[in-house]
Formats: C-alpha cells, structure tokens, sequence
C-alpha cells in the first residue's frame, strides 16, 4: 500500500503513529543544499547530462587531479567544464589520487612534492582556479601515517611526521598559488585526539586549511555524526580557531545509495548542522554515487535530491521520533514566506506517522493550507523512476494553536515523501488518481533451485540494498524458478515492474508465465553486478483474483529482488506544478484558488522564467499542454515554440530528464501537464547497414542489434567514419539519438570499484563544425543504450557523419531523428 492521507484532512485513527514535528517559527538558516555532493560523481564531461545535473544544484564534489593514476577517469579539470555549465559550486580535488595503487603507494614526502607542483600548476592556471580546493592528504588515518593507532608513543611518532609533511605540502601548494584554498587533515574517521593536536599546530604553524574534512563512512554515522560535529567545534573554539566550513568529502554507505529513505536520514543531519558533504564512490565513476541511470535518467534517489535542491528559503527545526538513531524516521523542512511555501522531506521507516506542523504563520498561509504529499521509491541503482507520484492533495484546517497536522499512512521505509504546504485559498483541491498497486519479495514466493541471500544491513552496510534486506539469487539451474502468487483488484492490463540484477556480461532472459499459459521471454539489461539493482517494466493482462506469475531460467542468470503490480490506467502522465519549479526573475505567487492541482498558480511576467523536469520514460514524442491564462514559450532542446493555453503540443522528448523552460509576458501557470508513451512516428530511422564506412569502419553481425549488425571499429583515426544520408521533410531543429554500445574498462585493482571508460565521437552534421559527444560504458557490447543530440538539418538530404580521430568511438546500432516540435 501506498502512503495515504485521509480525505478529510483529520488524524486518521492509527495504532500509535510516530510524531515528526515541524516547527515553522524556528529557522536555522538559509538553506544550504550542502549535502548533495559526490565523490566521482561524475567521469567525463557530459556524463551524467546536463539534464541531470542542473536541477540538484550541486555544491562541491570531489574528483582526481587531471592524469592521476588512481582511476581511469572522473578528472577534475576536464568534469569541471560540465560541473560548472550546469551551476555546480565548488571541486575538491584529492591529490594523492594522482597514484596508482590503493592504499597510495608510500614512496615518501619528497616523490609526493613533484606532482604537488604539477598538479597545483594545472589548477592555477585554469579560469575557474578560485572553484578548486586541494585536498593533499586523503584518509592519513590509515594511509601512510597510520594515525589511529592506539598506543600513544607510536601515535605521537605518526603523528609528528604528518604534521611535517601537512607543513611542507600546505607551503609548496600557497607558493604555487598564494590564493589557494586547502582542505584536510581528511580523515577516514573522525578522531577527536588527532583533530586536537592538528588544529593546535596548524594554528602555531599558520597552516590552518580553509575547510575542515573528515568521512562518515559507517552506518553508525547516522547515530555519532551530531556528537563527532559538536566536539570538533568545541575543539575549534578551545584552539582559538575561527569556525571552519566543513566539508564530510566521503559519506553514506552502499546499502545508502539510491535508497531515498536511506539518504534522507543523512541530507538531514548534515543540512541541519550547515555542512558540505559528498556521497562516497563505491562503484562508478560518473552515476552521482549511484543516483544516475544510465547518464540522463532519474532514480528514486535523484528525486530525492531533486526535492532537497527544491528546498528555498530557510530550514527549520525538525524534532524526529528518534534523534541521532540509526534507520529511523528522520526529515528536514523548509519555509519560504516569500513564495508563501513550506516543505517538508521525510522517510526512513515503515508504518504510520503524523507530522505535525507548528506555529504556521497566519500572514504567510491564512486559515487553511493545502497540503501536497508525494513519494519518492526505491527503483533501484539502474533502476528508473519516473515523476514522483502525488499520493494525496487537500485542504487542512490550522488549529487554534498554530499547528497543522499531516498524517501519512503506510509509510515505505525504502521511500522519502515530501509534504508542500501551501495557502489553501478558495475551491477544493482535486484529489490524485492513485492507481492500486502492490509489492511481492522474491524470497516470500515458491522457490525452485534458488537460494535466499541477505544483502545490505546495519551490520553489512557495504552489503548493496536490496528490498526487505534480502533477494533470490542462484538461479543457474535449468529447472529455476521462483512462483509469486498474486492477487488483483479487477480485470485490465497490469505494469510488471521486476527488481532484478544481471551478473552475466551481457543481456538475460527469463521466461514469464501467467497461469500456466505460454512463456513470454523477458530481456533483463546488464547491470554492474547481480546485486547492483535495476528494473525491468513489463505489461500484462490479468483478470480479477488470484494468479501465479512464474519467472523461470532463460539465457544466462538473473537475480530477484521484488516485482511490484500497478494498475495501468492509460498512457503514462504527469503534471509539473509551477509553484515548484526552478524560476528565475521575480515571478509572484498566486494561491486564491487551490482548486485543481491544489498549489496555486506561477504568475510570470516579463524577465521571467520556470523550468520543469519532464521525465520521459523512453525517446520520442510527448503531449505537452501548459495549464495557462495566456500564451507562453516553450523552450527545450534549443528550439522555442509559442503555446496557446490548454492547447497541446507534440514536442520530442529524450529518455530520462528533460529540462524545459517556459516564459511569457504576463501569465499564470497551474502546471505543465505531460503524458504519452514516447511515440516514434514521424521519425526518422536509419540502420547502421545504411550508412557509408570508411576507413576500417565495418558492420559486425550481432544477435542484440536491432537489424542483425552494428557499425564497430569507428574511429581511432582520421579515415575511419561513418556517414548516414538523413532526407529531412523541412528544416529546423531535430533530436538525433544515436543507439550505442561499448564496453571499455580500465582495472585498476580496487575491488570496490568498477574502472568503467567513456568513449566519444565527434558528429558532424551538414556543414556545421563537428561536435564531441560522450559514450557512457553500457555495461557490456551488447546491451545498446541512446544519447540525444540537438542538431539543425535542413530540408532535403543532410550528411551525419561520426569518427574519432584520436580514439575507438562506441559500436553504432542505428540513429533516430525527430523534429523537436513534432
């Protein structure tokens, strides 16, 4: 069951429902998003997109200095040029990442102060230089001073040839660069004896860094964090040091990542104390931590940090059922009195909870509020997760006492919710179609030659998650199988989410049978690892009652988590409500009527503009129809169309996130209203076979392309191309998206990570310069992924051609075109 709220507004009557309270009238600050970074979040420019990375507004991340040994890529000079075109802050860049091994190979301070010099250089030297901080020692701790030893005479020894060596590398880098901001000492852990004497000798030796660093990198970090905070800044005080900014550069755990209830509990401690911190980098490079399907589409955990990057104004206290306690309810909370909001995130249990709102302000809200909650799943590491569904909208009375109590229901430990309030105005909110949906774990259904697994727990944190902390793998016999028993509501078509990993190097099969009836094969993409979750979305017809679904043994292993059932209700649809989209300008906020979708209307005026993120399940065409007073502008992929109010317009949209930007001279916006399944008509498609090889560029047969061949050894000099002959109907602006493989990888012997390699290609098409687009690793050869590209054609044929002079470009499968405006 999904999250309710009862229709009246009122407290539901409830076994004991947990408190979380929300006090409006207790600010602790403006906002600070600090707790979005990412440790290799990203690995090459463009990967993740653009579209993914704008909307989170992310505040620093930590990558490797350009050429450094210790990873094939993520370097922080070349991921800086998307880093900052989409608004990023700040890049912490970990020197010792120059060296190949791990731990770093200790060949002592005087091999280290070369490549102190170059790589201080580098940083210098770049136009964004003052968005860089050093970090010249990462986890001492541990590695190469071994500072957490517990005799005392060893410590001391350890101790003191650190503190020489944080000297000298804290003077070679100032005279270098007499500006630079540097970050440490970098703990692996918090150690409140270390922390003591460094902050001591930094300040007698005028080493002082400019941003105080440690990790959080265990599961009791969510109990220890405000303790470990509260003495560093009692031992700053007690040294006579200026309050540092703090920067926890590695936290979370792997059962954390993608897991919106798992990472709500640490986005809320550390926003709450004022702190930066970065996701740990567990996996891939170039994923934000495990919160990037492919490079464009949104997980349940990028809609979490979705809604914390939509928090504005101030944060206010929030008082959990449990403070400081591991896997518990937790949350944070915002009031913007400007935009006359209040928004509350919040998850980590299961079960029933009120949130009690206090002391909501009656110049800000009036009498009644409209209260707007929404839940953010788990959908996996790969797995995608379209637009947040609203689960409930109405209109809640604000007691005599300032308070306003939001009860929520059937709360999913795995999932965050968000709760907007805002004016409740006049009309009545329309209430959200919520279809029926339920949830069957894999180790609950008949098993044949399977076996359980228990994966991510408090006591295994860098176990992977998996749903209930357990899934079925071992499926390698021919006679495997696991047999859900299911029931449903009434007879339609049903969507079959599958929760699965693929361990096999390459696409899976199982085979799905309904009643008994004949097998349906079921293609599973790869995926990192077996445990490292993805979903794969199903359509089937079931009549009303109970029914056995069976997945049986295919091609190759799959692993089971949970497959979810979900009434289909037509074609997939959403409205983005403009109250909660990015604006810039001075828009004001309407809320006279919460009537429809209950938060009020965007007036936009001249100088204006709002962004939605559209999510699209797959490339292809969309009806958009902007819920107006008057006529707007549209803007996405480049191109700009006028939209008529109420009017629909067909607009071609990318698979995953899709920012679009909408001005006007004078209107109110409602929302932006969205649905379709991603229709191909009207494209233009063009198999590898059709294109014109040159060079060493040669079609290779394969099973998994979609006409029987792929284009392979592309590039890798100046002659090797591959030209496709696309006859346009009329010029303008097109998406072309290229459907790619590839599957390069570089191991460094981290057993923790994966190495995975981007490839690139330059496209040019017609006389236009050629333009150099980024190929994320798709897991093996065969599994083909798609990356959209703006580009003009004009009426009549055109020349797309793609190469790489300098390297190998990805398999090419086929490309599509559409008209941005359909």
């Amino acid at each position: 069951m999904a999250a309710t709220l009862p229709a009246t507004g009122s407290a539901a009557a409830a076994a004991d429902p947990q408190r979380l309270t929300v006090d409006l009238d207790s600010s602790e600050g403006p906002v600070m998003l600090g707790a979005n970074g990412s440790l290799y979040g990203l690995s090459d420019d463009g990967v993740p997109s653009d579209a993914v990375m704008e909307p989170l507004k992310i505040t620093s991340i930590s990558q490797k200095p350009e050429g450094g040994a210790q990873h094939p890529n993520g370097d922080a000079l070349t991921v800086s040029k998307s880093f900052f075109r989409t608004g990023g802050g700040e890049i912490n860049v970990m020197m010792q990442d120059v060296y190949a091994k791990w731990p770093y190979e200790d060949l002592g301070i005087d091999d280290y102060l070369p490549k102190v010099d170059k790589i201080v250089k580098e940083v210098s030297a770049d136009p964004n230089s003052d968005r860089f901080v050093y970090i010249p020692f990462n986890e001492p701790d541990q590695i190469w001073y071994k500072l957490d030893v517990a005799d005392q005479a060893q410590y001391e020894k350890n101790r003191d040839r650190f503190f020489k060596d944080w000297k000298t590398v804290y003077q070679r880098i100032r005279a270098i660069d007499p500006d630079a901001r540097i970050a440490g000492p970098n703990e692996a852990a918090y150690h409140t004896r270390l922390l003591k004497d460094f902050l001591a000798f930094a300040k007698r030796e005028n080493v002082v860094p400019q941003v105080m660093t440690w990790h959080e990198l265990g599961s009791g970090s969510l109990r220890d964090f405000q303790a470990h905070y509260d003495d560093y800044r009692k031992l700053e005080r007690a040294a006579g040091v200026a309050p540092l900014k703090i920067n926890i550069d590695e936290y979370a755990n792997r059962r954390d990542l993608s897991v919106p209830g798992q990472l709500v509990q640490w986005v809320s401690m550390f926003e709450r104390n004022k702190v930066y911190a970065n996701m740990a980098y567990w996996d891939a490079a170039g994923n934000l931590s495990g919160q990037v399907v492919r490079s464009n589409i949104p997980n349940g955990g990028w809609w979490l940090f979705r809604w914390y990057a939509g928090l504005t104004g101030n944060t206010v206290k929030v008082t959990p059922p449990q403070p400081n306690t591991v896997d518990t309810l937790q949350g944070l909370a915002s009031l913007d009195t400007s935009r006359r909001q209040a928004q509350v995130v919040l998850g980590g249990s299961d079960g029933d909870s009120d949130v009690v709102v206090k002391n909501v302000p009656r110049s800000v809200f009036g009498r009644t509020v409209t209260a707007t909650v929404a839940e953010a799943a788990w959908s996996g590491y790969e797995g995608q997760h379209a637009a947040p569904r609203v689960l409930a909208r109405v209109k809640v009375k604000v007691a005599q006492d300032g308070s306003a109590t939001v009860p929520l229901r059937g709360l999913h430990k795995m999932s965050a919710y968000r709760i907007v309030l805002t004016p409740g105005g006049s009309g009545s909110p329309a209430a959200p179609s919520v279809p029926w949906s339920a949830s069957y774990e894999a180790e609950d259904a008949a098993l044949t030659d399977g076996k359980v697994y228990t994966q991510g727990t408090v006591s295994n944190a860098n176990g992977y998650a998996a749903s209930g902390t357990k899934d079925v793998g071992s499926l390698n016999q021919p006679g495997s199988k696991v047999a859900f028993t299911v029931n449903v509501p009434k007879d339609g078509t049903y969507d079959l989410a599958i929760l699965y990993g693929n361990q096999s190097g390459g696409p899976a099969t199982q085979k799905l049978i309904v009643d008994g009836a004949d097998p349906v094969t079921v293609t599973y993409p790869s995926t990192e690892n077996w445990t490292y979750r993805a979903k794969k979305d199903v359509g089937i017809r079931l009549k009303a009652g109970t029914h056995q679904l069976v997945l049986s043994k295919g091609d190759a292993e799959v692993t089971l988590d949970r497959i979810d059932l979900t009434t289909r209700t037509g074609a997939a649809s959403a409205s983005y409500e403009a109250t909660l989209a990015d604006i810039s300008g001075k828009p004001s906020y309407d809320y006279s009527s919460s009537a429809g979708v209950g938060t009020g209307a965007l007036v936009l005026r001249s100088g204006d503009k709002a962004v939605f993120d559209v999510y699209a399940p797959r490339d292809g065409y969309y009806t958009v129809t902007p819920r107006t007073s008057a006529a707007v502008k549209l803007a996405l992929h480049g191109e700009t169309v006028t939209a008529a109010p109420g009017r629909p317009l067909r607009l071609y949209l990318v698979a995953g996130n899709n920012r679009v930007a909408m001005t006007s001279g004078h209107a109110a916006v409602r929302s932006l209203d969205v649905s379709g399944d991603g229709s191909a008509s009207g494209t233009l498609s063009h198999e590898g076979a059709s294109a014109t090889l040159a060079g060493g560029a040669r079609l290779v047969d394969s099973p998994h392309a979609s006409a029987g061949s792929y284009i392979g050894w592309l590039g890798n000099s100046a002659s090797s191309t591959a030209e496709f002959t696309v006859d346009a109907p009329r010029s303008g602006r097109y998406l072309l998206v290229v459907h790619y493989a590839h599957n390069d990888r570089r191991d460094n012997g981290h057993a923790y990570n994966t190495d995975i390699m981007s490839r690139t290609a330059d496209i040019e098409v017609g006389g236009a310069a050629a333009r150099k687009v980024t190929f994320k690793n798709t897991w093996s050869w065969d599994d083909y992924w798609t990356v959209g590209v703006p580009v003009e054609l004009a009426k009549g044929a055109n020349k797309v051609t793609f190469g790489n002079a300098g390297a190998w470009a990805p398999n090419i499968d086929r490309i599509e075109l559409g008209r941005v405006v359909g």
